[in-house]
């Protein structure tokens, strides 16, 4: 462990030095005054260049800048703050020693130096630099744990929000966001309005090209829907099977249509091919739409309903369009 020692005196720091190595102490860097100190230790660059240094040696009476100010300018560095300064003084005085603390000083060491003192104070003063250094690095290895925790945690939290397969929001986030949503509309006033769709024949498709190309469909349709909504606020979400909603927040009910009639053609212009299916030779979808303002004396199914309602009817209609609720719940 690295010492520091700052003296004026070019005999008291040759004898001090002598002292520590023949006790053991092997790496010391001397300065002969505090300006000194602070070039060596980097105080005047951007990043600390001698964080190695372990405990400083300071002695109290030197020229410009004593030993209790360079004291107090090493404890206000983020850098040193935790490396132990103990003072030489030839002054033992209350005065003296109470700055000296008061400025930062651990412990302090009475001239004319002592060797059993010297080693004893300097020891206990890298002892206690040790268990801060490990109590920090223990500190810092939790805040790494901590942060790959939070980071797992919000990682889970985002893939418990989406469908595994189709990698949009899954029926669990769509619930959470639609009571949210619509709270807000019954708050603010705003329109709110619903899309449901429905591949077509999606059973005969799968009959005909398999789980796995129904799954690969599943995805398509997922992009092709998602493809045509822009605003960070509207979202797709998963279901259930092959069944697809969108909320569309601040959306009245023409708004919604059109953007459900632009969501239909994307579908079909993925040319998705099905030869099983009984109104087209590639993949469609049948929508339904609902919406409008809602009140306190609606519940929030029930414009969920309206969409369902009107996307059966899509379907008893002949499939592959968009079919509008008429339900005068919704102005």
């Amino acid at each position: 462990m690295a010492i520091l020692l700052v003296d004026d005196s070019a005999d008291s720091r040759t004898l001090i030095k002598r002292t520590l190595e023949n006790n053991g102490f092997s790496e010391i860097v001397t300065a002969e005054s505090a300006t000194d100190a602070f070039a060596l230790l980097g105080l005047d660059q951007p990043a600390c260049v001698a964080e190695h240094i372990d405990l400083i040696l300071m002695d109290v009476i030197m020229p410009r800048v004593d030993g209790i100010e360079a004291c107090s300018l090493l404890k206000s560095h983020k850098c040193f703050k935790d490396v132990p300064v103990i003072m030489i003084t030839a002054s033992a005085d209350a005065e003296t020693l109470d700055k000296a603390f008061a400025a930062g000083a651990m412990d302090f060491i009475s001239k004319p130096v002592k060797q059993l003192e010297l080693k004893a104070r300097v020891h206990s003063a890298l002892k206690i630099k040790a268990e801060t250094d490990q109590r920090k690095a223990r500190e810092a290895d939790l805040v790494k744990v901590l942060e790959k925790l939070e980071d797992a945690n919000r990682e889970l939290s985002r893939l418990s929000s989406l469908d595994g397969l189709t990698g949009i929001a899954n029926r669990r986030h769509f619930d959470q966001m639609y009571d949210m949503e619509w709270r807000r509309a019954v708050r603010t006033g705003q329109e709110l309005s619903v899309i449901f769709l429905d591949i077509d024949f999606f059973k005969l498709y799968n009959d005909t090209y398999g789980h796995q190309e129904g799954d690969e469909c599943l995805k398509q349709v997922a992009a092709a829907a998602g493809s045509v909504l822009k605003r960070p606020g509207d979202l797709l979400a998963r279901f259930g099977g092959e069944e697809f909603v969108i909320i569309l927040p601040e959306t009245g009910i023409e708004g919604a249509q059109a953007l459900a009639e632009t969501i239909r053609a994307a579908v079909e212009e993925c040319n998705i091919p099905h030869s099983a299916s009984k109104v087209s030779d590639h993949v469609t979808v049948s929508i339904g739409v609902a919406g409008g303002q809602v009140t306190l004396t609606d519940t929030p199914p029930k414009l969920i309903n309206q969409a369902d309602k009107a996307l059966y009817e899509a379907k008893n209609s002949g499939r592959n369009q968009v079919k509008v609720s008429t339900s005068t719940a919704y102005l």
